[in-house]
């Protein structure tokens, strides 16, 4: 990007962060994600740090915080609370621990070592105490003036009135001891600390269809004017950083060194700020954790992420900051954070990113669906430069346009879907785009068919159609034919060896040796799988057919019913009908399909060479008839899909979503929020050991 471009990009870029800012640190309201912001801020950081002299004193990246609001007294802080830069990567770690490294000697950097800290969705505070007590409770406000909320902080628990008589020391600290004593008898008379109030997930539960977060509630509780509802909300609090231990001038330096404020000159580390603090009687974190180099940041950071969902309050990260207090004060601030801490958050479910075109795909029922290609983006741990657009009429409720800059989502295994367009950083370069009128694979006449909004390539030769049925035919949930990709089908169906799926079960090794990229051994484990697939269960088969509106629900429903093939295909649309869950639509469909002579010629020759398993001759027993199983988190040693087909074939069913009605929960490694509510709701959780035993 020029610098034209960058300084036009920046200067959208802040307008849009500044608004979204004021509506999260003033108004409590939020109209985009927390991780879309992160987003948008990192990409503000980034062209920043590409063109320092772009930046400019009002800049996001050089702010604190939002204007306190008017209905509280105002609170100056005797040092600016300051916040931090943002990490999404381990890449953009080595990059701070390089650019940070680069103000310090020799010495120094062979020194450095880390102290992590859990990052808290809740909002920070500042406690001072005269004569150890509660004098002053107060938000962040802008940073250095914030808002005087003492006694709604005065109803949380975690949050001590008053300090504790005595320090007893948990290592030598210079500062505190008296003759042959690990003790002091007198409080200092002034001690500021800083931590967070956040609100427990079970705490949450009662206010979720009110709030967007437990931030916004937690924010919310602490700006009660009545403290009686604070309490109500039962709010909980760690404190994280000392600040003072005796009365001190606000600073006028914000890089100036911690012998500023007194006695804390003495202290080494910021770990032994923690011990004061616990001393003091402060709730601090026990998951907080001293990593002696970033290899140690990386595995701690990966063992919350995994145990997250356990934690039994919201958080996004951790907070890695650097524990020599000499190096610490060195490395001074810049803009709004100190050199020498860095938020390293977690994989964000959104993101913001640049649609560079609009394609269109054509499914294996002829259905043309809008693809966004998206400028490549880190989203949920991986990589992503696709996203769905479902359909036109999607598009125009999006108003989403090639070259805009959108919010992209992702959940669970999907593709990812675009939900917010940024219309504020359009640039007048943005292209309209507009659905063929022909398909883009055959050429052939497309139509959208009345109460759909769908629109179908009507050629039932239409190539594209062909070859993802092909895909289709083969997939997990179907034959599951293993090492038969895309690009193999498509050249077996360009030379053509086949011209329809049941020819796969008629291929022999020879006629793979000619075919490039096919040695002996190749060829002889993809024929090997392809009659290893040669038997398969009645549900399957149906979902295989990729029957319109068919899933792997509903085959399932049709084979339970039914019992064998035969039957299915003599139904009528009356008995199809009564089926649960199968409406006139589905039905049709169904019926339509096993009533055009084109398909009965395919089973015909597909009965020829493969073996159906009815449901009522299924080898496997039925011990999990009539029970319910919901999945979360990764399987290791059996794909989630497998699990699925394996819960099915023993008569159980299987859910995406927890209700009283799920018998089993199977928790994989990083469990998502079903695991929670499944410990809510006493549902019974598997590890995946402990399942593979069960069946």
């Amino acid at each position: 990007m020029i610098k034209q471009e960058a300084k036009k990009r920046i200067e959208k870029l802040r307008k849009l962060i500044n608004h979204h800012r004021y509506l999260y640190h003033v108004l409590d309201k939020q109209e985009i994600s927390d991780s879309a912001l992160d987003s948008l801020k990192k990409e503000l950081f980034d062209l920043e740090l590409e063109f320092p002299d772009l930046i400019t004193s009002d800049s996001p990246t050089q702010r604190i915080g939002g204007r306190p609001l008017d209905k509280f007294e105002k609170v100056k802080h005797p040092q600016p609370m300051l916040s931090f830069n943002d990490a999404f990567s381990k890449k953009d770690m080595e990059d701070w621990l390089l650019r940070i490294s680069k103000l310090l000697t020799e010495r120094e950097i062979s020194e450095i070592d880390f102290y992590c800290e859990l990052k808290i969705d809740g909002l920070a505070i500042e406690l001072i105490y005269r004569k150890g007590v509660l004098k002053t409770g107060s938000t962040r406000g802008d940073g250095v003036v914030g808002e005087d909320i003492t006694q709604n902080l005065k109803t949380i628990d975690a949050i001590p009135l008053s300090l504790k008589e005595s320090l007893k020391e948990t290592r030598p600290l210079e500062n505190f001891k008296e003759a042959n004593r690990g003790r002091v008898s007198k409080i200092p008379p002034q001690v500021v600390v800083r931590g967070e109030v956040f609100i427990p997930k079970k705490a949450f539960e009662k206010f979720k269809n009110e709030y967007a977060n437990p931030r916004n509630l937690a924010a919310g509780s602490v700006r009660q004017l009545n403290p009686k509802i604070t309490a109500s909300r039962k709010l909980d609090s760690f404190i994280y950083d000392l600040i003072s231990l005796k009365e001190t001038r606000p600073l006028k330096n914000l890089n100036a060194d911690f012998g500023e404020v007194g006695s804390l000159k003495n202290l080494k580390t910021h770990e032994q700020k923690h011990e004061i603090l616990k001393n003091f009687g402060f709730k601090t974190n026990p998951y907080n954790k001293y990593c002696k180099n970033l290899a140690e940041v990386f595995e701690f950071h990966e063992h919350v992420q995994n145990i997250r969902e356990k934690i039994p309050y919201e958080i996004d990260g951790i907070v890695v900051i650097v524990n020599s207090n000499e190096i610490f004060n060195k490395l001074g601030v810049v803009g709004k954070a100190p050199r020498g801490a860095i938020a390293f958050k977690f994989p964000g479910k959104q993101a913001v990113t640049l649609v560079e075109d609009i394609k269109v795909q054509v499914g294996r029922t002829g259905v043309l669906t809008p693809v966004a290609h998206l400028k490549p983006v880190e989203l949920a741990g991986i990589t992503i430069s696709r996203a769905t657009l479902h359909n036109e009429d999607e598009i125009k409720r999006l108003g989403v346009k090639i070259n805009d800059t959108v919010i992209v989502s992702r959940a669970g295994d999907v593709i990812p879907d675009i939900v917010k367009v940024l219309v504020d950083l359009r640039t007048g370069k943005e292209e309209n785009f507009k659905m063929p009128d022909q398909c883009p694979a055959c050429g052939g006449r497309v139509e959208k068919l009345k109460g759909e909004a769908l629109v179908r390539c009507v050629n039932k030769n239409c190539f594209a159609q062909k070859k993802e049925y092909f895909y289709h035919f083969v997939s997990k949930a179907a034959f599951d034919i293993d090492g038969l990709g895309p690009k193999i089908i498509d050249k077996l169906i360009e030379v053509g060896l086949i011209s329809d799926p049941a020819d796969l079960f008629d291929l022999e090794i020879g006629d793979l040796l000619p075919l490039e990229r096919f040695a002996e051994k190749s060829a002889e484990n993809l024929i090997k799988a392809i009659n290893n697939r040669k038997e398969i269960t009645l549900a399957r088969f149906i979902y295989a057919l990729g029957i319109r509106n068919v899933g792997e629900e509903t085959a399932l429903d049709l084979a339970k019913r039914f019992k064998e093939l035969g039957k299915l295909e003599k139904a009528g649309l009356e008995e199809l009908e009564k089926i649960q869950d199968i409406g006139p639509v589905v039905a049709s469909s169904i019926y339509n399909w096993f009533h055009d002579k084109k398909n009965i010629d395919f089973i015909k020759k597909l009965r020829k060479v493969i073996r159906i398993i009815n449901w009522d001759k299924l080898s496997l027993s039925r011990k999990l008839a009539g029970k319910s199983f919901v999945l979360t988190g990764g399987l290791e040693t059996i794909t989630r899909e497998e699990a699925k087909q394996k819960i099915r074939d023993l008569g159980g069913d299987v859910s995406e979503s927890i209700s009283k009605k799920t018998d089993f929960l199977i928790a994989g490694s990083k469990p998502g929020s079903k695991y929670q509510k499944a410990k809510q709701l006493n549902i019974k959780i598997l590890t995946e050991k402990e399942f593979l035993k069960m069946i």
